[in-house]
């Protein structure tokens, strides 16, 4: 059976923007990007960027933003059950997710798991 795994977190991009409003902007653009290319390659099937804000601002002139973004993202597993779909469907995001810059903090969600 098939079923679409879904997990929110909140991951961090850091770099150069003339204001907060182009440095959000930048790094939506950025993370799109990335999570746009990861669904092209079949790693993930959606994705959403449901926040960008500032996480720190800038100590000096040239320094870098770092801007917080949260991201859901989903992948479709076959699997005989729904336990068995968020453990399939957990480890599918995180390869997918391993050494990109939509890679999760710490405060990622539990799965969210549906059939389809």
């Amino acid at each position: 059976m098939a079923f679409a795994v879904s997990r929110t977190g909140t991951t961090h991009l850091t770099l150069h923007g003339g204001s907060d409003t182009t440095a959000c902007n930048e790094a939506e653009a950025d993370l799109g990007e990335t999570l746009e290319a990861l669904v092209a390659e079949g790693r993930l099937t959606d994705w959403e960027i449901a926040d960008a804000e500032v996480y720190e601002h800038p100590t000096a002139p040239f320094d870098p933003y770092t801007i917080a973004l949260a991201v859901e993202v989903t992948v479709t597993v076959d699997a005989d059950d729904a336990d068995a779909a968020a453990e399939a469907g957990m480890a599918a995001i995180e390869a997918a997710l391993a050494g990109t810059d939509a890679e999760p903090n710490d405060d990622a969600s539990s799965p969210t798991v549906e059939p389809i």
